[in-house]
């Protein structure tokens, strides 16, 4: 029998044990707790320029990002058509993926041209292709690039694929430097689009992406292309994203509303409706003319028309003395030895700012310190010689691949 002078002590032992024991427990919750909502919290990353920027989207777990890890290939694949506007920017893509792909920092694997033609073109010995159907005829209403998805759900049901990782690329892209792989895992990388606004476009977004699945902005701001993601997620998310472009292209207001940017947001919504959110890497890819300089970027898409007066004075929206605009080759390839931008850039700047294609930053800065010192009648604004120097790069790539290209003429 244990007496009541007994029960009402407590050992000093016990109540150590009890406090320890209590504290062990509150430090593993709150770790625990702490662990996981930093895999929700807002990511700042560093860009080529040494400037932080936010990615709220999905944060890449600190023992991800100082893993050393082994190399990771990729597959580069891109759709394309038979039309001689589509086949002379493939084999520009193609020349330059065949001299980034062997250098050191590139992960990059095998190539397809994903030609949703449905027949054979006269490429096909000089770049690797597999044919797949376009759309049945009238189903894309003029907007030929609802062939893409299909294309993809055809090729990963078709091909024999090494890569465990796929880059889906357009025409339009030239590899600036060695790329690698810029995915970790389940997290595809992908580039922002400044101009796909989810939070923006709610009420469009909502006939598609439905309130119980969360907010619209779990959809991210990009497009399919460029993203580095795994083959396995691209097979679940690529006839999802077929279909929501159709049905997207089906309903007038939000056709209307995205316009040629309709595949993009049906890419993001995909991706949202399968839970997978991408790493944001801005310095994935740069658009001249907006961006001034390569840094420390992989590929250069020359989407926009790039047009200049004399003075070497951007004169977007109008066309300028000189200019570079892939449009204006929709019949046939671009000649040969395309002229420098713009004809009296050497004039004003040292030679050797012409002759040195890729620049940094900094070495901007001072040929800008250099020029102002020879007087006004040398001096060029330092955003406009940022510009100069990339247009001079984007035409001396486009040159370089169109002079060691056999019978470039060919259409």
């Amino acid at each position: 029998m244990i007496s009541r002078k007994n029960m009402g002590s407590v050992s000093p032992l016990l109540l150590i044990t009890l406090v320890l024991g209590v504290c062990f427990a509150t430090y593993n919750l709150v770790t625990m707790v702490m662990h996981n909502r930093s895999i929700s919290k807002p990511t700042i990353y560093y860009n080529s320029d040494g400037g932080i920027f936010v990615d709220p989207i999905i944060e890449m777990p600190e023992s991800v990002r100082k893993l050393k890890r082994a190399k990771m290939p990729f597959h580069v694949a891109l759709t394309a058509t038979d039309a001689p506007y589509s086949k002379w920017q493939c084999r520009i893509m193609y020349y330059w993926y065949k001299k980034q792909k062997d250098l050191p920092g590139s992960e990059m694997g095998g190539f397809t041209r994903i030609l949703h033609s449905g027949n054979p073109d006269n490429l096909m010995n000089e770049i690797p292709t597999v044919i797949v159907d376009p759309l049945p005829a009238g189903l894309d209403r003029g907007y030929i690039v609802l062939n893409r998805p299909w294309a993809f759900v055809q090729w990963l049901e078709k091909a024999t694929i090494e890569e465990e990782y796929v880059l889906m690329a357009e025409p339009d892209h030239i590899f600036v430097t060695p790329l690698p792989n810029l995915a970790h895992g389940g997290y595809p990388a992908a580039f922002p689009f400044f101009y796909i606004k989810p939070d923006q476009n709610e009420k469009l977004l909502r006939k598609f992406f439905p309130e119980e699945l969360g907010p619209v902005t779990n959809i991210d701001p990009i497009g399919n292309s460029p993203v580095i993601i795994k083959k396995e997620l691209l097979e679940k998310i690529a006839p999802t994203w077929m279909n929501v472009s159709l049905k997207m292209k089906d309903d007038p207001e939000t056709d209307k509303t995205f316009g040629w940017v309709l595949e993009m947001y049906a890419y993001a919504v995909a991706s949202a409706l399968h839970g997978v959110q991408h790493i944001l890497q801005k310095d994935f890819m740069l658009q001249p003319p907006w961006d001034l300089e390569i840094g420390k970027k992989y590929i250069i898409h020359y989407t926009y028309g790039c047009d200049y007066n004399m003075k070497g004075e951007l004169t977007y929206g109008k066309i300028g003395e000189w200019r570079f605009d892939k449009r204006s080759f929709l019949r046939g390839p671009p000649p040969r030895n395309l002229p420098l931008p713009p004809p009296g850039v050497p004039e004003s700047v040292p030679s050797q700012v012409i002759q040195h294609s890729f620049l940094s930053l900094t070495q901007l800065k001072q040929v800008e310190t250099y020029v102002a010192h020879l007087g006004s009648t040398f001096h060029l604004r330092f955003h406009a010689l940022e510009l100069l120097c990339l247009q001079v790069t984007l035409v001396k790539m486009v040159n370089e691949a169109t002079a060691n290209i056999p019978n470039w003429d060919a259409e």
